[in-house]
């Protein structure tokens, strides 16, 4: 069994003082620490216990800068046999589709069973990407597993839903799942671990060599644009209700009626 995998390389902003860019287009990236997707970190390791159930060989696909190279090193570390980096200095301002663009021209042409993305990235957060590349792809796909048998002909998977209930399906191969955390428990992966796969070749490629021209991809290519960030205003602060239980509930309720919360 062939598997691709995407992943992505995103900034760590839980305790991050984050800034937005001079030209108020992005967060400044300069200063903070970058790690593999979430998502895509248990995408990998679904992929590489489905190898080693059923055999066959799993491809990394990421795209990115030179620095991303190292959520390839770990997932290579992880068990994945190939990486390919596609350079992503002329995907720049690219929308899901854009990606997901780039990602097929990068796929097309490889021999695989199943192709697993993780169910969205903590940075952009579009949960597009996977799906929309199914679609160029012309493949079967399901969101949002949390689960995954092979069976003949294809495979049963355990999708998550809303109010926490979950639907079964089977879908046919070759297909495209996205990857939802708790999935299973990512292995972790040693300094000496990376360091064991440090001779394995990442194939490169760019925008150029995929044949994707500037109305495919980047600002041109994209159907949705950034028009400004900024902080959220600083608000008045909280207001601390004090007194008896009935004081407390009558009091909320005269706010909420003047913002207007109820008729």
């Amino acid at each position: 069994m062939n598997i691709v995998v995407c992943v992505k390389q995103t900034p760590e902003v839980a305790d991050a003082e984050l800034e937005v860019t001079k030209d108020g287009l992005a967060i400044e990236r300069e200063d903070l620490e970058f790690d593999v997707n979430e998502w895509d970190n248990y995408a990998v390791e679904e992929a590489v216990r489905l190898k080693e159930a059923h055999g066959g060989r799993v491809t990394v696909v990421t795209l990115g800068d030179e620095d991303s190279e190292d959520v390839l090193r770990q997932a290579l570390a992880m068990g994945a046999d190939e990486a390919v980096r596609i350079d992503s200095e002329d995907f720049e301002s690219s929308d899901a589709t854009g990606i997901a663009r780039g990602l097929y021209r990068a796929l097309k042409d490889m021999s695989f069973d199943l192709v697993l993305t993780g169910a969205q990235s903590s940075d952009d957060g579009w949960g597009q990407v996977g799906l929309i590349l199914a679609e160029f792809l012309k493949i079967p796909s399901a969101a949002l597993v949390v689960g995954i048998e092979i069976v003949e002909g294809g495979a049963t998977v355990i999708r998550e839903l809303e109010s926490n209930t979950q639907e079964k399906v089977e879908v046919p191969l070759p297909a495209l799942l996205t990857i939802q955390t708790g999935i299973n428990n990512p292995r972790y992966v040693s300094i000496a671990g990376i360091r064991a796969v440090r001779k394995i070749e990442i194939k490169e490629t760019d925008a150029e060599e995929l044949e994707l021209s500037e109305q495919e991809i980047g600002p041109e290519g994209s159907s949705v644009s950034t028009w400004r960030l900024s902080p959220p205003p600083v608000g008045q602060g909280a207001e601390i209700l004090e007194g008896s239980l009935d004081e407390i509930c009558e009091r909320t309720a005269r706010i909420i009626r003047e913002k207007g919360g109820v008729a």
